[in-house]
């Protein structure tokens, strides 16, 4: 029935980043039809292995609701999605790359970062998929620090990162100012900003507030983000990147040491050529800090595409 509620299998590998694009998309299609979601760990190599391989469905997935829906992040639920739409049935959904022959899914959501090929069942998406919307309730007031930390492209300066959010903060009295760090951060950053190496920035009112990852929930980012018209983000989180796009902030990149020339700082250079982003540099030169040029919901695009084509 067009109104009966859409099974969806979301399966989780535990990690932060991949539930957020599994749970944008899955609450994205909820905004268009009801949606009833059953969270799944994958299963182990093996025992995925031989479920798509000649076993029956295993024991812990018998008795469930069967998919309309099978979505999944992260190579650890590649094959588990597979395996499901053979044991139960379901359209399986992929997101990010994945580490299997793209063929083998339904359709497969790959940021354009990651290159994908031009194919009848890959959706190319601007950044990866999240739980972030359009905010009609920016205050212009308000801005957000967010912190990441080393990755493989990109290194790390605490002394270079104070400079610049020092920088940030003097040339905006008027705004008040809220600085989170990711799992990534080094415990020197925030050591620097509590022992008195970064005291230039807050300012003789204190107009910064420090609330570290440890300190915030599922939905503490979401929830500043849907207020803080300004978000200075460093060039190694792309995804928070694009969830600042996804609610319509103005958004600064500030610089961390790069590595080599990688997919990440070749795409955001892109989004900087595009008017999308402002490189700390560029921001330097002209105080400018620009809106996105157009409203950005990724995860709203490919629930439409789901609809439309398999359950219209």
């Amino acid at each position: 029935m067009p109104g009966s509620p859409l099974v969806v299998w979301r399966f989780s590998d535990g990690k932060a980043g991949h539930d957020n694009q599994s749970r944008g998309l899955v609450e994205a299609l909820n905004r268009l039809r009801p949606v009833e979601t059953l969270l799944l760990r994958p299963l182990s190599a093996v025992k995925a292995l031989a479920a798509l391989a000649v076993g029956p469905p295993p024991a812990v997935w018998r008795s469930l609701l069967a998919p309309d829906l099978v979505v999944g992040a992260g190579h650890s639920t590649h094959v588990s999605l597979l395996a499901a739409r053979r044991s139960r049935g379901g359209k399986v959904v992929v997101l990010m790359r994945p580490s299997l022959p793209l063929s083998l899914f339904d359709l497969c959501v790959i940021p354009e970062h990651d290159s994908p090929p031009a194919r009848a069942n890959v959706l190319i998406t601007r950044g990866a998929l999240n739980r972030i919307q359009t905010s009609a309730a920016l205050e212009p007031d308000r801005g957000l620090l967010l912190i990441g930390g080393p990755s493989p492209h990109f290194g790390w300066d605490d002394t270079g990162l104070y400079r610049q959010i020092a920088t940030v903060l003097a040339a905006t009295a008027e705004m008040r100012w809220t600085l989170t760090t990711s799992r990534r951060t080094p415990p020197s950053f925030l050591a620097g900003m509590t022992n008195g190496e970064a005291d230039p920035m807050t300012g003789p009112r204190g107009l910064l507030r420090i609330v570290p990852v440890d300190e915030t929930g599922p939905d503490w980012l979401p929830a500043q983000l849907a207020r803080a018209s300004q978000v200075w983000v460093t060039a190694d989180s792309v995804s928070m990147v694009y969830e600042a796009l996804s609610a319509g902030a103005a958004v600064g990149v500030l610089e961390v040491p790069q590595h080599r020339s990688n997919r990440v700082s070749r795409g955001l250079a892109r989004l900087a050529a595009q008017g999308w982003v402002t490189a700390f540099a560029d921001w330097c030169r002209t105080s400018r800090l620009s809106r996105p040029p157009s409203a950005l919901d990724e995860a709203a695009r490919s629930a439409r595409w789901i609809v439309e084509r398999w359950f219209a």
